[in-house]
């Protein structure tokens, strides 16, 4: 017999039969099990190759492991990755680093990344972020107003929302331009389990919509809009005449709109003048978001325009104006927040919500 024949006592054979047959034992020391009693009968290392899907290195390594420390060299002695200790040193320099940009050029950095870049492990980088509240994959965009009077046209604006003055109306108003009605080459499949609906990547373009005018009542909700062919002064005077007639003649109307040159043309100031109950507020350069009606028509955006079908403008104009009257037929006010007047406004600071 071989010096480096396996022979087992009937008390080991017993012991790897029972590993052998294991169904809770962790797979690998089973394997090493019945390696090694494949060996104790005298198989081969092909017949063993062949039953175990392994290869001649593992086998030798195993019996030879067997054969110098018996049971206890079956067990694997893998001391593992050490623990990253998470020192004030340590955090300090994973959110410094955070902060910087990479060296191969790219952006952002992922928690394995600079983890490689730092010699540390994921976890440690992933646990600081979440401590720190950062979240290198996100992106906000924003735009500051130059405006030099932005204080004072946003607190007027927001006072007509939180305290509108007695028996008067206040209407957002603005445009939204160039809507192209855009038809499917391919059929729309439907949504239906386990499938979202989908939409052919081809359309076609039968022509565009100028402008779509809306005036929301902010003490309502409600919304009147208009589709127009053009998008002139003209026809922007003409909706605020339908403005205007929608209010009892002796109230006061105080209308929120943007800085758009439309807006201040001679057909709008002598407007003002036929109409001196009604004031123009006129939000700052770059803050749109103090509209209400910019939230509206995002709605309309996002329910009506971007996954719609639309075989011609005219029936786009009559699906826009079916939605705007269901709308208005359940409309609720935007609730307008804001955290504290008497500091400088921030877009931040300020929340709405629409219905």
């Amino acid at each position: 017999m071989s010096i480096d024949s396996v022979v087992l006592s009937k008390d080991r054979q017993l012991e790897l039969n029972r590993i052998a047959q294991s169904r809770s034992l962790p797979a690998g020391y089973v394997f090493r099990a019945r390696l090694i009693l494949m060996l104790a009968e005298g198989a081969s290392f092909r017949t063993i190759k062949q039953r175990l899907g392994t290869t001649a290195p593992t086998i030798s390594r195993w019996k030879q492991r067997f054969l110098a420390s018996g049971m206890d060299g079956l067990d694997t002695n893998h001391p593992g990755q050490s623990a990253s200790v998470l020192t004030r040193k340590l955090r300090a320099r994973i959110l410094s680093t955070t902060r910087k940009k990479s060296k191969d050029g790219s952006t952002p950095w992922s928690c394995r990344k600079l983890a490689a870049a730092l010699g540390v492990s994921k976890d440690a980088v992933h646990r600081v972020w979440k401590e720190a509240g950062l979240k290198p994959h996100r992106l906000e965009r924003y735009m500051t107003s130059d405006d030099p009077d932005f204080e004072a046209k946003a607190a007027d604006i927001i006072g007509l929302y939180l305290s509108p003055p007695q028996h008067a109306a206040a209407f957002c108003v603005d445009e939204k331009t160039a809507i192209q009605a855009l038809d499917r080459l391919d059929p729309v499949l439907p949504l239906s389990p386990g499938r979202a609906e989908r939409h052919g990547l081809e359309y076609y373009r039968h022509g565009t919509l100028s402008s779509l005018y809306a005036a929301l009542d902010t003490a309502t909700g409600r919304v009147r809009g208009k589709t127009a062919a053009r998008h002139t002064s003209r026809d922007f005077v003409v909706f605020l005449k339908e403005v205007v007639a929608l209010c009892p003649p002796a109230q006061q109307i105080h209308i929120i709109l943007d800085n758009l040159s439309a807006h201040k043309t001679a057909l709008v100031r002598e407007f003002l003048e036929q109409h001196p109950r009604v004031r123009f507020h006129f939000t700052p350069t770059y803050s749109s978001w103090l509209n209400q009606v910019e939230l509206w028509f995002a709605k309309i955006e996002r329910e009506v325009i971007a996954r719609g079908v639309f075989p011609s403008v005219p029936d786009l104009a009559r699906k826009l104006r079916r939605y705007i009257n269901a709308y208005s037929a359940n409309a609720q006010p935007i609730h307008w927040k804001y955290s504290d007047p008497s500091h400088r406004i921030r877009s931040n600071e300020l929340s709405a919500t629409g219905h």
